[in-house]
């Protein structure tokens, strides 16, 4: 992955935690205008204008993909995604609030993250001690250590033997050309097994349902509507949603 590569991904994950990031600042004093080509700061890193645009409209459309697959949104919707399967009701709750749901439960987990690069990046910037490049740079580490944390090893050897890259020393010598896509197999892989285990409860009522309907002869009656009612009163006795989002946000934090 080449280096504008690497820094455009970033600077998304970057806008990213400016808004999950909690300390308020003060609005800082308006820049003078500057012509294309030159620095809007004295410092001879800082882009210019115009790049600064490219990479605000770059960052706009990549963003999304990053939030989904770089954060632990991908293996929370997945889950609820399966738990609403296992259930049965196929439109409740709407996409719309599993997406929303997922998404603040990604902020909160991501807080700690978000922190760490506010205090390492962010105020180093406001406060005019490095560069916008250099700002950059520093996001990487924090975000580095969170995806080698829930990449499996077998997933990291894969793409390393995908990409044909030396096995490094640790997991901060780890290049994100492996690491993301490493990342993203393994919270899928754990969002599977996740969803199997919640498949199993809600099985053993569709099974018993078909069961009862058949040895009763009403085979016009279709099973579900009657498991799903037991299924629902079992999520709800169970206090299903806190046992779900519990162990969601405890495993990825």
């Amino acid at each position: 992955m080449s280096r504008l590569a690497r820094t455009v991904l970033w600077a998304g994950l970057w806008m990213f935690l400016l808004a999950a990031a909690a300390p308020a600042q003060a609005p800082t004093p308006p820049t003078p205008p500057t012509m294309p080509g030159i620095s809007i700061t004295g410092a001879p890193a800082s882009m210019s204008v115009p790049l600064q645009i490219v990479l605000l409209l770059t960052l706009l459309t990549l963003l999304p993909a990053v939030l989904a697959s770089l954060t632990p949104f991908l293996r929370i919707l997945i889950v609820l995604h399966f738990l609403r399967q296992a259930i049965g009701t196929q439109t409740a709750p709407g996409n719309q609030t599993l997406l929303g749901l997922a998404l603040f439960l990604t902020i909160v987990v991501m807080q700690p993250t978000a922190d760490r690069v506010y205090r390492e990046a962010i105020q180093p910037l406001q406060n005019g001690d490095v560069s916008q490049m250099e700002a950059l740079e520093l996001v990487n580490e924090p975000f580095k250590e969170h995806l080698a944390r829930f990449a499996r090893e077998n997933e990291v050897a894969l793409f390393l033997d995908i990409t044909g890259r030396p096995r490094p020393a640790g997991p901060a010598d780890l290049d994100l050309a492996v690491l993301a896509p490493a990342y993203m197999l393994s919270e899928m892989k754990t969002a599977f097994q996740i969803g199997a285990v919640l498949f199993l409860p809600f099985l053993i009522i569709d099974l018993l349902a078909a069961s009862i309907t058949l040895s009763l002869g009403m085979i016009q009656l279709p099973p579900v509507m009657i498991s799903t009612p037991f299924k629902l009163l079992l999520f709800v006795l169970a206090d299903g949603w806190n046992l779900v989002v519990g162990s969601l946000v405890r495993g990825v934090m």
